[in-house]
């Protein structure tokens, strides 16, 4: 567990301002539509897009590849910062697709926070599970939002129970919904005694709030209902007694989560959330780094690459490598060293993001996330210091689960495939191994729609039709060991090795039964489905 003790320094003021934080859920529970909303009252856009737009509708921002557009999806996690109140935020839309979760899992190395997104009528879903599950390893502090409520959804208890016995960590209600389906109204504020009232007319609009006095107020019978009224009174009594009570502490341990009710596409219940974030969510945490910690108060600039993202701008064969910056106050043009390569890095360009649309850096603080520009220097787990060699760690590369052979349409394009793939293979959106004997390519994926986004891709960025077909290997392991013991293996074993992008070996074999029998026959090698991303 890193040093988050209560003897940690003040942080200066304007990285203290800072809260990082990914948002993340099962597919369709509405977490683009939120990030959407976000940026409304951000005052970062005028108008939140859809991800179905019709007409003239807005389309979404963070939904920027062309497939993500088409099929209402997110496929790759994108990357927003902008102001809200007296903070600053950095917000990461990951995909919820677990066709696409070592993207997310990558992405939630580089935040403080999370924000788990949940469907009103569906409760905590398979996806869910898994994202959590990757949160209390890294034991990120979670706020919970239940979006959908103006469609019908389940009792708000059974819900809480639901997150209390499936993911194992304390509720407590930051606001309560009054009514659902047709009859949401709003919701009832619970950590200042407001009532929130929701408008379906005008989708953008900021909802109208009521200061009353405790639930006793006569106000309230203006505004809602009888029947309602009686069962909000109830239903809050209730929970005040049964779940415990906000305590700050325990949500920054990761060990509590407040819930907060509303509806994305209304713009309901976001701005609570959002001042919920403000409030408790935490400032920008030490990072776990070899040989020593990364604290963000420390002078000297440090940050790490979490994502590459190829072709952002179709019109530029460009990279851009995401960057977490680590500590320190970071200003354009400044000299720091790759750690990978040793060799100095001038970043003339660093910019921040909003989605697609990029301005160039001209400055930024621990906490934040810049992009930089790059031909390819810039891998996945590369740190960039002030000429200290420290290596940011925890940044996992897995063994993928289903393998293709890949060739180009055209043979006399086969160099081109060759530069498209490797591309692919740096940004980490696929492994791409080199088998040692045969032509051809092998591509490995965690889910099957990567296959078709990579198809998609390939064509579109560099104009190459491709054809996936089946390979006769199912699973891919690297291969450890004495160098001596390794070499010996693979001279008698090279129909079954190949080299992965970075040149490690891989062993890839068809059956289970062939990586125990080796485990069992070579105990001094190890064949493991992990590997730490490139030092």
């Amino acid at each position: 567990m890193l040093d988050t003790a209560s003897n940690r320094p003040e942080l200066p003021p304007e990285i203290a301002r800072r809260r990082t934080f990914a948002i993340i859920s099962h597919p369709d529970a509405g977490k683009t539509t939120l990030t959407e909303k976000f940026l409304l009252y951000g005052g970062a856009i005028q108008m939140a897009g859809q991800v179905r737009a019709k007409g003239e509708a807005r389309r979404t921002r963070s939904d920027f590849m062309k497939m993500e557009q088409d099929r209402g999806i997110s496929v790759s996690a994108s990357a927003m910062s902008f102001d809200f109140d007296k903070y600053r935020f950095n917000l990461v839309d990951t995909p919820g697709h677990s066709d696409f979760s070592e993207d997310t899992y990558r992405t939630l190395t580089a935040v403080d926070a999370a924000v788990m997104v949940i469907d009103g009528a569906k409760g905590v879903e398979s996806q869910t599970q898994k994202l959590f599950e990757v949160c209390r390893l890294r034991d990120l502090p979670i706020l919970t939002f239940c979006n959908k409520m103006d469609r019908e959804s389940r009792d708000t208890f059974e819900i809480i129970d639901e997150i209390q016995e499936n993911l194992a960590i304390d509720v407590t209600p930051a606001s309560w919904p009054i009514g659902v389906g047709r009859d949401f109204l709003g919701c009832y504020d619970l950590l200042r005694d407001r009532l929130e009232l929701m408008d379906r007319a005008d989708r953008n609009k900021v909802a109208e709030s009521v200061a009353i006095e405790g639930l006793d107020d006569p106000k309230l019978e203006e505004h809602i209902p009888a029947d309602l009224l009686e069962q909000l009174r109830e239903e809050v009594e209730m929970a005040r007694e049964l779940l415990p009570p906000l305590d700050p502490q325990a949500l920054l341990d990761g060990t509590l989560t407040p819930i907060w009710f509303g509806s994305a596409i209304n713009s309901f219940g976001v701005k609570e959330l959002m001042d919920g974030i403000a409030n408790f969510g935490p400032q920008p945490q030490v990072q776990a780094a070899e040989p020593r910690q990364i604290a963000p108060e420390e002078k000297k600039v440090s940050g790490f690459v979490f994502k590459v993202q190829a072709n952002m701008d179709a019109k530029h064969r460009d990279r851009v490598a995401f960057v977490r910056m680590a500590s320190g106050h970071f200003k354009r043009g400044m000299k720091l060293t790759h750690v990978r390569s040793k060799k100095p890095m001038a970043i003339s360009n660093p910019v921040m993001f909003l989605a697609s649309d990029r301005e160039l850096a001209e400055e930024a603080w621990a906490g934040d996330i810049i992009g930089i520009p790059n031909h390819g220097q810039l891998r996945i787990g590369d740190t960039l210091t002030e000429g200290e060699a420290l290596r940011v760690t925890g940044i996992p590369s897995f063994a993928p689960e289903l393998l293709q052979s890949c060739r180009a349409g055209d043979p006399m394009k086969s160099k081109h495939l060759e530069k498209a793939l490797m591309q692919f293979a740096e940004e980490g959106a696929a492994k791409v191994f080199k088998p040692m004997i045969g032509s051809g390519f092998v591509v490995g994926v965690v889910g099957q729609l990567q296959f078709e986004v990579l198809a998609s891709r390939i064509e579109l960025e560099y104009g190459l039709p491709v054809r996936f077909e089946s390979s006769q290997f199912t699973s891919a392991r690297w291969i450890k060991g004495p160098k001596k013991d390794v070499d010996a293996f693979v001279n008698k074993n090279k129909g079954h090795i190949s080299y992965d992008n970075d040149g490690d070996l891989v062993y890839m074999t068809r059956l289970q039964w062939d990586i125990d029998r080796i485990e069992r026959d070579h105990p001094e090698l190890t064949l493991s489905a992990t590997k730490e991303m490139q030092v």
